[in-house]
């Protein structure tokens, strides 16, 4: 098979490459010997646990999926089988999954435009201060859980005793997948219970989003084992820079000035706090800082495209929040399963999970704040919009920082904490800039609309 194959290819790879670097001198010292060996230990681990070949090993996985799909999606267009196919359920099932229905999006997206016409929300001063009380209560308990145990998670020593030096677990693709599984079914369990809009977009189109998503998930897990949780979500709070970057290469949009000034703030006060504040995770520097902005690099990269992709989507088909969230979990699941089968993962992962029963109430937990939290930030934002949404999510971040250095002792000096207050004082700036020009193009609009009625 084509994929053990190039899993044997890798090993073997890298054995030579171990081998060719070991000196061929008879006389060598037991100390060289040892440096070497240690310094073989230090940079790869276990081949199993590198995480360079974890990460070819899950693409493979996934082209075994990607390859054959896109093939067959690049037939069914050229002999254009949504104009020969026929009745019946696999059929039409062939047609939602590879054309969608196109003919009915023009429809979809006009009626979706008049019912936001004539029916605007109207909600009282006290209903609307509860819903945001309650969308305040649910992202914070839901995320800041969920950032705790997914530290704890990836950094504890398992079944650690005096005489036994404990396990960690280190499968972050079974994590993704439990998380996107759970996800999954609860958006199902939501459009069974709520009337949704028409579904006109080819439900192919969710798997871009869905395998940025599993990547930057999957980074996002792998750095936690060599950079700090604070670090992590400082590195999140940057990435503002490479989604304008992204927006201008699917959307081709434009940004203001105070945009660029804010986004130039936020590097400056993450740069600020990575050189100031010490790793405690990992005892091996040098490599904990090389594999942990590679890892932060492709989280921000991958996560920049999987929001921009999915709002262009939003754009164009109209669909609901609930009906995004399923189709990218839908092909999240697909991936993440087929990749962890062919791996062997998820039995390692069950056997792990049998070796140390605690930590199946802690994925149980991560993957309810994980499914919740998704919810209310669709919730919050159709409601308040992406203005009030931000505010909540730098307030979580914020307390995820200070929770997180409570708990792990993570070492925070005073000029990283200076680069922690830049950070958040640029994106409250961009909070309140954006909200100003809304404000003065609504009284632009209005005042358009007051002069053309004068005119009639």
């Amino acid at each position: 098979m084509l994929y053990v194959m190039a899993y044997r290819l890798l090993v073997i790879t890298s054995a030579v490459i171990a081998y060719l670097s070991t000196p061929v001198k008879a006389e060598t010292s037991q100390s060289t010997e040892a440096t070497q060996q240690s310094s073989l230990v230090m940079i790869f681990g276990s081949w199993s646990d590198f995480w360079l070949l974890r990460l070819m090993l899950n693409l493979l996985g996934y082209a075994t999926v990607v390859v054959p799909a896109a093939l067959l999606i690049r037939h069914l267009k050229k002999i254009k089988y949504n104009e020969t196919a026929g009745p019946g359920f696999l059929p039409n099932l062939v047609k939602l999954c590879v054309f969608g229905k196109d003919h009915e999006k023009a429809a979809v997206v006009e009626e979706t435009s008049k019912a936001a016409e004539s029916n605007p929300t109207e909600r009282s001063l006290w209903h609307s201060f509860l819903l945001l009380v309650v969308c305040f209560v649910g992202l914070q308990t839901s995320y800041l859980t969920w950032g705790v145990l997914q530290e704890r998670i990836m950094t504890t020593e398992y079944g650690k005793t005096d005489l036994y030096p404990g396990e960690k677990f280190t499968n972050s693709q079974f994590l993704v997948f439990m998380n996107r599984i759970l996800a999954f079914v609860l958006a199902l369990f939501v459009i069974i219970l709520r009337h949704q809009p028409k579904h006109t977009a080819p439900l192919y189109k969710y798997s871009y989003s869905s395998f940025s998503n599993i990547m930057s998930s999957w980074c996002q897990y792998e750095a936690l084992k060599f950079v700090s949780f604070p670090t992590q979500v400082l590195a999140k709070a940057s990435k503002i820079i490479p989604v304008m970057l992204m927006g201008k290469v699917i959307s081709k949009k434009s940004y203001e000035y105070y945009e660029y000034l804010t986004a130039a703030m936020i590097s400056m006060g993450v740069s600020l706090f990575l050189l100031t504040s010490g790793d405690v995770t990992k005892k091996n520097d040098n490599v904990t800082t090389l594999s942990g902005v590679m890892l932060l690099l492709g989280y921000m990269i991958f996560d920049s495209f999987t929001s921009n992709w999915q709002g262009e989507l939003f754009k164009s088909y109209k669909m609901s929040s609930i009906q995004m969230m399923a189709g990218v979990n839908l092909f999240s699941c697909l991936f993440t399963m087929t990749s962890l089968l062919e791996q062997g993962g998820f039995f390692e992962s069950v056997v792990f999970m049998g070796r140390h029963p605690s930590i199946v109430l802690e994925i149980c937990i991560l993957s309810v704040c994980s499914a919740t939290g998704q919810l209310f930030i669709f919730y919050t934002i159709s409601q308040f919009g992406p203005v009030t949404f931000t505010i909540m999510m730098t307030v979580r971040q914020g307390l995820a920082i200070f929770l997180s250095c409570i708990i792990y002792h993570h070492p925070m000096t005073v000029a990283g904490f200076v680069g922690v207050l830049i950070v958040f004082a640029a994106m409250f700036l961009r909070i309140y800039a954006g909200q100003k020009k809304r404000r003065i193009n609504a009284a632009l609009k209005a005042a358009a609309a007051a002069d053309n009625v004068s005119k009639v």
